[in-house]
């Protein structure tokens, strides 16, 4: 039976890709702040966790993240919220890559899939604002391609995969007036997509239809 790690499965998103995972055959197993103590936003904690764990784990998804309040304009611009973005958005999910690395294998297929978002897109930026997160998001972007270029020496069969996944119907989301997918279809997509790419895409950004999103 292959095994799957989830981090953040207690939010909208997670507990929809556990619940996916599960229904695919995958033994899951789940770490969160809430019911485990398992902060992103500490590295100590982060190895804590993980080196808790045995493994190996055929997929690993980083399913956290944090909006915080979306900048208007420069003048709403705040050192505390730009680090607090970058803390939970870029720098958490790399450093779970940075401890996870041993827990997966390297003589087979793997996948380690963490949430970004199309609003991390530079290319993609025509309405500006959201300095913070946008920013983040574009940084985890680069930290996971270039961990994507180092791990592709050590684990020539490891995918790993910048993901949005859409407009979904969360707490995280309740004031957006557009259409929304549901956490359960959002992660059915995203699973689909995670597995089916081979490792000559690793290190990609890729959107909840498995379209490519421009850096």
């Amino acid at each position: 039976m292959k095994q799957a790690l989830v981090i953040g499965d207690s939010g909208g998103i997670g507990a929809a890709i556990s619940a996916e995972l599960n229904a695919r055959g995958y033994r899951v197993t789940g770490l969160s702040r809430s019911r485990d103590g398992f902060d992103v936003g500490d590295e100590a904690s982060i190895r804590t966790g993980l080196g808790s764990l045995s493994g190996p784990f055929d997929l690993i998804f980083v399913a956290t993240g944090q909006l915080g309040r979306p900048e208007k304009s420069l003048n709403q611009l705040s050192a505390a919220e730009m680090a607090a973005q970058f803390a939970v958005n870029a720098i958490g999910p790399a450093l779970v890559l940075k401890h996870a690395r041993a827990l997966l294998p390297r003589d087979r297929p793997a996948q380690f899939g963490a949430l970004s978002a199309r609003v991390g897109s530079i290319g993609d930026n025509r309405l500006g604002g959201w300095y913070s997160y946008r920013a983040a998001k574009s940084g985890l972007n680069q930290l996971l391609h270039g961990a994507a270029i180092e791990l592709a020496r050590s684990h020539p069969h490891l995918v790993v995969a910048c993901l949005h996944p859409g407009t979904v119907d969360t707490p995280f989301t309740a004031n957006y007036p557009r259409d929304k997918l549901s956490p359960a279809q959002s992660a059915r997509q995203l699973i689909d997509v995670l597995i089916a790419l081979e490792p000559a895409q690793t290190g990609g950004f890729f959107d909840y239809a498995g379209k490519e999103i421009p850096w």
